[in-house]
């Protein structure tokens, strides 16, 4: 299929003008990315934001996908000497693989079956006479196919290998897979029932031990569960239908008369159905729903990570950074306001009573010597008794005393990342380091570690590998590039997600300014090794360089439009540096003036914007945050408490908040608010700052129940702002079932 008609079919999906679409699709085929197509190059697709332009992108491969084995199933059947015109029409005219493969199935090349073997044996002319369902006598008819020779003893045996290849027919029958697809949708249940020899190891699966659900109504969350207990073998799924009303379907369609030669074809329709057809619609129903519940679990992982990574950054300050233990000590590190370690030891303030005031010498004294403006302690074992020896140790007023998510930490600091950072320091320091630096900035620190082992996904595991990487690097893709990148200060792993950097270059560059010191232009970059034009004009708007020559170079103004502004200061009589953030000048300018046949409006606005506000980053103010003193454990909780919390994760079925008590208690969808709401991400997000109360507390299980009704308001219908879903990557259920109502209508 040519290029032209998948931008047709794409723009049809998308709601969009074709234009867009090609043009989006011509800078795609020319390496581009989906930041810097949204972020420059506006005029060209119409100001398509990042959603829509990874839509086109996804629709442009799931096509060529669908090409590619076309274009293999053609090549098939060519070789076979099976193509005919009509074929061939069918497999170009077929707009879905679940299409296509439809079409191909009885010319799919297969292994012996009981077809084949009845074939073999001389019986298919029989089955095409029964099939016919005329009014003869098929039993003196079968008495012809009677060859022992050929293994086909007698009538029955006839009879029975006519049936068999009748049942292939009526199984890989495109019509009769339509009908039952739309059923499966409609009507398909998923059962479970425990394994009785399982019934004691699998208490975590205990909801679904004897559970039935409409199939295509259940949650990803429920899904995505009741497959993992099957795989680890504790559970027995099936999907289903009623049989009843899936043989009704079939014979209908099947059965034509109420001839004996009928009654033949309706025994090989029930023997179709149990032992081909129904385990391949379950097989396939299988995964259309593992598809959709991976698709809405990877979506729920990427919106949590996307607000993770934008965390308000407390910015460059000096912090000790406390990696909290009991009997091992709380590993201690200071950092300068680059997250530069200056000093490192070990104090024990929870072993004992000297040991506690040994601690708090230390604490006091690193604190003075280093002029200390924070200090950040992170949130696992040990952490609120920390905070309290801190705040004891440390008595000072307006100092920020803040727990740290250190969920990944102990990734990063055996990782090969941390080792190549810090070779002289062991893994216990990296991790507070880690820390610390997390406090200053989450972006710059998070992009160091797997996105899936950062802790804020579902069932991240269970979901297609390859699509939940892909997702979840779009998403530090696009947070990474909508920050923006100081050029002589980050990392290599920063700079990798730069558009049009990746690994290679982002180490050129790091090797470059160590060898050369900073990059006072932006133009510097040029010189690094391996880094060409095309590049070039990919990262330059996204790096920045706050002490550059030319003012602009902090700006998120490209290079590539330095000659407008420059345009605009002569004309208003000013130097470019005395024209940024001077709103009363910058009102002056009248952006009409510098409109060209490159060079449009929404360009021209963006750079007004940079002007007002230079670099600007998208993230929110840092606010301090402390838990209630006193509750620090588990044990601590007793219902009806009302205690402050951060929501940690967002799940379908509710929310994760950390109360301070080295456990994260649920909000349930129900005790989110007083309204029903579907979709927790509609009124919350990481890191949100909550007050929940607690309903239930199970010590033995470590399980808290928590509400955040009367704290929380369900926004109305009309203000909701729905996030913005890939239309490119449709729910395949429901692209079929509104194929289907189509087909009935027509």
């Amino acid at each position: 299929m040519s290029i032209q008609l998948h931008v047709e079919k794409i723009a049809s999906e998308l709601n969009l003008k074709v234009k867009q679409v090609f043009a989006t699709a011509e800078l795609l085929e020319q390496e581009a990315t989906i930041p810097f197509i949204a972020r420059y190059r506006k005029e060209v697709t119409g100001s398509l934001d990042e959603v829509n332009i990874s839509d086109i992108r996804n629709g442009l491969i799931r096509l060529e996908e669908l090409d590619k084995r076309r274009d293999a199933i053609l090549k098939s059947l060519e070789e076979r000497e099976l193509l005919t015109e009509e074929l061939k029409e069918k497999i170009i005219s077929a707009e879905s693989l679940t299409e296509l493969e439809d079409i191909y199935l009885p010319f799919r090349p297969k292994r012996r079956t009981r077809a084949t073997i009845a074939k073999e044996k001389g019986l298919e002319p029989l089955a095409l006479k029964i099939y016919e369902q005329e009014d003869f006598d098929v039993t003196e008819f079968a008495k012809t196919f009677i060859n022992p020779d050929l293994g086909v003893n007698d009538t029955e045996e006839a009879l029975s290998g006519a049936r068999d290849i009748i049942a292939e027919w009526v199984s890989e029958n495109k019509e009769g897979r339509e009908k039952l697809r739309e059923l499966v949708i409609q009507q398909a249940f998923i059962y479970s029932k425990v394994f009785e020899e399982s019934r004691e190891t699998a208490l975590k699966y205990k909801d679904y031990f004897d559970w039935k659900e409409h199939a295509y109504k259940a949650p990803s969350h429920r899904i995505l569960a009741i497959f993992r207990g099957e795989n680890e073998g504790f559970l027995k799924v099936d999907i289903y239908p009623e049989e009843e009303t899936a043989l009704s379907i079939l014979k209908q369609l099947y059965v034509k008369t109420i001839f004996i030669s009928s009654k033949e074809v309706e025994l090989a329709v029930v023997d179709s159905y149990k032992r081909l057809l129904g385990p391949a619609m379950e097989t396939e129903f299988r995964g259309v729903l593992k598809e959709k519940a991976d698709k809405e679990a990877i979506s729920v992982f990427a919106d949590n990570l996307k607000q993770l990574l934008l965390a308000a950054p407390l910015g460059q300050k000096r912090i000790i950074a406390l990696d909290p233990g009991f009997r091992t000590g709380c590993k201690l590190v200071c950092l300068d306001r680059q997250g530069k370690p200056l000093h490192n030891e070990t104090i024990y303030p929870h072993t004992s009573d000297k040991q506690r005031k040994l601690a708090g010498e230390t604490l006091i004294s690193l604190y003075k010597k280093f002029e200390i403006e924070a200090i950040a302690i992170g949130n696992g074992t040990a952490s609120r008794e920390t905070e309290t020896f801190v705040k004891s140790a440390i008595p000072e007023k307006g100092l920020s005393i803040v727990m740290v998510n250190e969920s990944g930490a102990s990734i990063y600091s055996a990782s090969d990342v941390a080792r190549k950072e810090f070779p002289d320091y062991d893994i216990t320091v990296r991790g507070a380091v880690s820390i610390g630096r997390r406090l200053m900035d989450p972006l710059a620190e998070l992009v160091k570690i797997d996105p899936k082992s950062i802790g804020v996904g579902q069932y991240q595991h269970d979901v297609n590998q390859s699509a939940l990487k892909g997702k979840l690097d779009d998403v530090v893709i696009s947070c990474v590039n909508a920050v923006g990148v100081e050029l002589n200060t980050a990392s290599k792993e920063l700079l990798t997600y730069v558009s049009g950097l990746g690994p290679k270059l982002a180490q050129n560059i790091v090797e470059y300014r160590n060898e050369n010191g900073a990059f006072n232009t932006r133009d510097g970059i040029k010189k690094v090794p391996r880094l060409g034009e095309k590049a070039f004009i990919q990262a330059a708007g996204f790096l920045r360089i706050k002490e550059g020559v030319n003012p602009l170079d902090k700006t998120a103004v490209h290079p590539e439009s330095y000659f407008i502004v420059e345009k605009m200061a002569e004309d208003l009589n000013v130097k470019i540096e005395d024209l940024i953030c001077k709103k009363e000048l910058i009102e002056k300018i009248d952006l009409n003036k510098y409109i060209s046949d490159s060079i449009g409006l929404p360009t021209l606005e963006d750079i007004k914007a940079e002007l007002l506000k230079p670099g600007r980053d998208p993230r929110k103010e840092f606010e301090t945050f402390q838990f209630t003193e006193g509750v620090e454990k588990i044990e601590d909780l007793k219902p009806g408490m009302k205690l402050p919390g951060v929501v940690t994760n967002i799940t379908n079925f509710g929310v994760f908040v950390d109360i301070g008590v080295h456990q994260d208690g649920l909000v349930h969808i129900s005790q989110i608010t007083d309204k029903f709401i579907q979709n927790p991400l509609d009124v919350l997000k990481v890191h949100q700052k909550v007050t929940a109360t607690v309903l239930e507390v199970d010590i033995i299980r470590k399980r808290i129940k928590l509400s955040l009704k009367g704290s929380i308001s369900a926004p109305e219908k009309k203000l909701v702002q729905k996030k913005k879903e890939s239309k490119t990557v449709e729910d395949p259920m429901k692209k079929l079932l509104d194929k289907f109502k189509k087909y009935n209508n027509n």
